[in-house]
């Protein structure tokens, strides 16, 4: 069976987060700035890259290897031509998480932003664990009202497959899922949206590093 987000265009993927009805592609990219820049880290891996935003926050003076892992081919291809210059440090890798996480590499740092939502928390421990980071810095979105959680826009019916795989995310319970494979919290910060929505991140450090 097939990945939904495989179906899903880029550009419709990319139009809709940018709206500025949306604006959580303008969000991330704020976020991933500091992502990259906050750990003395020189390894790092983004889980769910996409066609790469945000990725033009890379440092090559500060990162050695900057893993991004996607299960959209052909996502990963628009990042490599987008992020041509960054090809010394930054290498793609076409996997699904779910069912591949034994393939990934280790890396210092773990940037996994609304990732979550769509592989669950066993999954995502399950990728922790196998690439063992000291940092893991995550972003979830989170509804302050009861709108669906795909805001509306002209490019909705895009994500409809999406409902098949959807999980939902709460603080809490992220927390008590990374505590108990020894990851605790070291911050929270949530950014609001314009549509009733709130994008939260939360970064954690393993407890034996």
């Amino acid at each position: 069976m097939s990945n939904p987000w495989e179906e899903i265009c880029l550009d419709d993927y990319e139009n809709h987060m940018r709206l500025d009805s949306v604006r959580q592609l303008q969000t991330m990219n704020a976020i991933m700035k500091m992502q990259f820049e906050v750990y003395p880290v020189e390894t790092a891996m983004v889980l769910g890259v996409a066609g790469g935003n945000g990725l033009e926050h890379i440092r090559t003076e500060k990162y050695r290897t900057v893993y991004g892992v996607d299960v959209n081919e052909a996502y990963l291809h628009a990042a490599s031509e987008r992020y041509a210059e960054l090809s010394d440090v930054l290498t793609l890798l076409h996997l699904d998480l779910v069912q591949d996480a034994e393939r990934l590499p280790q890396s210092e740092l773990l940037i996994a932003n609304l990732l979550i939502e769509y592989i669950g928390y066993e999954a995502f421990r399950k990728a922790v664990l196998q690439s063992a980071p000291e940092y893991v810095s995550c972003v979830i979105q989170i509804n302050m009202d009861e709108n669906s959680w795909v805001s509306d826009s002209p490019y909705l019916h895009a994500f409809d497959g999406l409902d098949a795989i959807h999980h939902q995310v709460e603080e809490k319970a992220l927390a008590a899922a990374m505590e108990e494979i020894g990851y605790v919290e070291i911050l929270r910060e949530a950014e609001r949206l314009p549509n009733g929505k709130a994008l939260v991140r939360v970064d954690f450090r393993g407890e034996t590093n």
